[in-house]
């Protein structure tokens, strides 16, 4: 098996060489789905090839999903994104016009054919005892996530602390204030990304606990069989969605419209959602929901609208400059 480091090392991959003209498509990911889709890629290519006889490439570009979603507007000609947040495929109808408001009804599920949460991974043996949320304001645990501001992973660890705080606490908004502020100054390292993160907990070995999605958190684990690390899924946690979009005014730039929704819609499939459960994401497919029933302990999910109204209201009460979460790290 790859070692992480040897994992980490990707940055764009791309099918062997092929014949002149050969179309090319450019997915533009989170950063944590390197391995997801290497594994993908070439299952989709040999389905495009079975169903059309043609032969295409496809190339990876992976980083925050702001970040990503930013570098669209700003040019990076995409054909489709598989981010880890709504807003940011949204804001590329909202900002740029690139492509139509509907675009979460164009496929099932509100576009998102896979979803997880957010969970820990702490260190062999569990010493600091975490177990819930609330452990991790005890015994001067040290914790590691992504930056809300850049990465929707760390949106999804704030709103999903946040939730757990107003679970316990009602409507007193002090403690819930005063939970929130205490869990922010337990952050040892914000670092721009969840694979960044992942990179300051298991290479650099800061932290006692990093926090990020319940599949990477599955995935790091299983590249370590010694048990170096233990996985925690605490009891409350979030719904985090992972949406897909093709690029209106860029697949039809490019003249990859018909092989972009294709590489999509393929994502629902049983045999991809098959990829996707083994990769340890939460899918909606029935028969592989079943099969892996024991792989995932119930959580109660709660929603981004439950817990903050919605992905706008989120945005601007929280996570706008001086917000919600600037004046809890100001305190």
């Amino acid at each position: 098996m790859k070692t992480l480091k040897s994992l980490l090392v990707a940055g764009l991959l791309s099918a062997a060489a092929l014949p002149a003209g050969a179309t090319t498509l450019l997915n533009t990911s989170y950063d944590i789905a390197r391995e997801l889709f290497a594994a993908y890629n070439p299952m989709f290519i040999e389905h495009w090839k079975e169903t059309t006889g043609e032969e295409i490439e496809i190339k990876q570009s992976h980083a925050g999903s702001s970040k990503q979603a930013r570098a669209i507007l700003q040019g990076l000609p995409a054909d489709v994104v598989t981010f880890n947040q709504v807003t940011d495929i949204q804001v590329l109808h909202d900002k740029g016009q690139l492509i139509p408001a509907d675009w979460k009804s164009r496929l099932s599920n509100g576009s998102s054919p896979y979803y997880s949460t957010t969970a820990f991974l702490v260190r062999k043996g569990n010493p600091k005892g975490i177990e819930d949320w609330d452990d991790l304001l005890e015994n001067g645990t040290e914790v590691v996530f992504p930056n809300p501001k850049t990465s929707g992973n760390g949106r999804y660890t704030y709103l999903a602390a946040l939730g757990f705080a107003q679970n316990a606490f009602g409507d007193d908004e002090e403690k819930i204030d005063d939970f929130v502020s205490r869990f922010l100054k337990s952050v040892k390292v914000f670092d721009t990304g969840g694979r960044g993160a992942t990179t300051t907990f298991v290479e650099r070995k800061i932290g006692d606990v990093l926090i990020t999605f319940e599949s990477e958190v599955n995935n790091i684990k299983a590249q370590y069989p010694d048990d170096a690390y233990e996985v925690v899924v605490p009891k409350t946690s979030i719904l985090a969605e992972f949406p897909v979009a093709w690029i209106d005014s860029n697949v039809e730039k490019n003249g990859t419209t018909e092989v972009a929704k294709a590489y999509l819609e393929y994502l629902y499939s049983e045999p991809a959602q098959r990829l996707l459960a083994g990769f340890n994401y939460r899918v909606h497919n029935d028969t592989v929901k079943q099969e892996n029933a024991e792989k995932f302990p119930e959580v109660k999910l709660l929603t981004v609208e439950e817990i903050a109204g919605s992905w706008p209201q989120a945005m601007e009460a929280h996570f706008a400059s001086g917000a919600k979460l600037d004046q809890l790290q100001a305190r």
